[in-house]
């Protein structure tokens, strides 16, 4: 079985590429409807790693979401940013 690290953590996911794609676009669909109480908006990402597993857009689009993410908790909270496993923000672009 696959697993995905998120924020640290490892996470269990299907083997078969069909069954992962068929969870990653229900997390997405799920993230949109996000005003119903059970749904959320924490789905949005979840359902994009798990569609970068298969798919090289999705890869690309979680990638370039990650860096953002890194650069922008390296001039809010750098503490945090440490924490969460982003390490110290390099010199250069931005």
């Amino acid at each position: 079985m696959k697993k995905i690290s998120i924020a640290g953590r490892k996470f269990p996911i299907p083997g078969h590429p069909f069954v992962r794609m068929g969870l990653g676009f229900l997390l997405l669909l799920g993230g949109v409807f996000s005003i119903l109480p059970v749904l959320g908006i924490w789905m949005l990402p979840l359902g994009l790693a798990i569609l970068a597993i298969d798919i090289p857009m999705a890869r690309r689009m979680q990638r370039r979401l990650t860096v953002w993410l890194g650069y922008w908790l390296h001039r809010t909270w750098p503490a945090l940013a440490r924490r969460l496993g982003f390490g110290v923000q390099r010199s250069g672009k931005r």
